[in-house]
């Protein structure tokens, strides 16, 4: 931070080149960071403008302004904001909370499709499992993978980063243990039918799809996506990615020609609904990522 700008660029020493290939979950993330700074930042009695610049430095320059100090829910979210990787009641949403959420999750260049008939989450389910099913048959995937898995709480607390085993309903268990326990259970067959049976005891699917396949759309998506799930936490509803269908470059092109984009690039799918909020993975504190 220089005075009254600060800059947010990617660490590319944290890449997952297999299933993040070009850096578009990376730049994703950038905007989900930058939408938290925006809220924080006016919450602390600042106005923040952004602007992502392209080029060599591929960072979000976000300049702060003095304004009135304002606290909003989406702000109030934020430290229980999680990615609840379990399943929902099944309950739809009201007509009011829907409209809610697509407003959040809608931006600049940036749209968010709302599924909530059962026929049409049956079509995402079909190439949420193929996309997994060729995840899973990857064992660069599968390697990548493991090692931001956190199967014990030492692990967690000891890398700060991750996914912890517990937040997602798993048992935790010493790492090696857990490594093995993985190759022995983490199957195509069980984990299809884990994601389908959460689909189906989901309110419904979010597709967010950019008007370009750029850096600067995928920062705005992460903070379209962001703004969604602050939204939907403020609400009590839970939120999940499932991204197989856009990881996966084959599924994706189906997938977008199902869901009638065209030559569009789907960016992220989420599930929400009603549910039980499980631990939170670990996080670095703000001192380990100044720069």
């Amino acid at each position: 931070m220089q005075g009254s700008l600060i800059t947010i660029e990617p660490d590319l020493s944290r890449r997952c080149p297999v299933v993040d290939p070009d850096d578009h979950h990376l730049f994703v993330s950038l905007g989900c960071a930058t939408e938290n700074l925006v809220h924080a930042a006016l919450a602390s009695g600042f106005q923040a403008s952004t602007n992502f610049a392209t080029g060599t430095a591929d960072v979000v320059s976000v300049n702060l302004e003095t304004t009135k100090a304002r606290t909003s829910p989406l702000f109030q979210a934020i430290t229980t904001r999680q990615c609840t990787r379990t399943d929902y009641d099944g309950k739809p949403l009201s007509t009011v909370e829907l409209g809610l959420l697509e407003q959040a999750g809608s931006g600049k260049g940036v749209r968010m499709l709302l599924l909530t008939e059962r026929s049409a989450m049956e079509r995402v389910l079909e190439y949420v499992v193929s996309g997994n099913t060729a995840q899973m048959n990857d064992p660069a995937f599968v390697e990548e993978l493991k090692t931001w898995i956190r199967f014990s709480d030492e692990e967690a607390i000891r890398t700060g980063d991750g996914l912890f085993s517990g937040a997602t309903g798993n048992p935790v268990v010493p790492q090696w243990l857990g490594t093995r326990m993985m190759g022995l259970f983490f199957t195509p067959k069980s984990e299809n039918e884990r994601y389908a049976r959460q689909i189906r005891n989901s309110a419904g699917l979010a597709v967010f799809v950019s008007d370009v396949s750029d850096k600067a759309h995928w920062v705005e998506t992460g903070r379209c996506y962001e703004r969604f799930a602050l939204q939907a936490t403020a609400l009590g509803i839970r939120n999940a990615l499932l991204n197989q269908p856009v990881e996966v470059g084959a599924v994706r092109a189906q997938f977008a020609s199902t869901l009638g984009l065209g030559q569009l690039r789907p960016d992220l799918v989420v599930r929400f609904g009603r549910g039980p909020m499980l631990p939170m993975s670990m996080r670095r504190p703000i001192e380990s990522v100044l720069v």
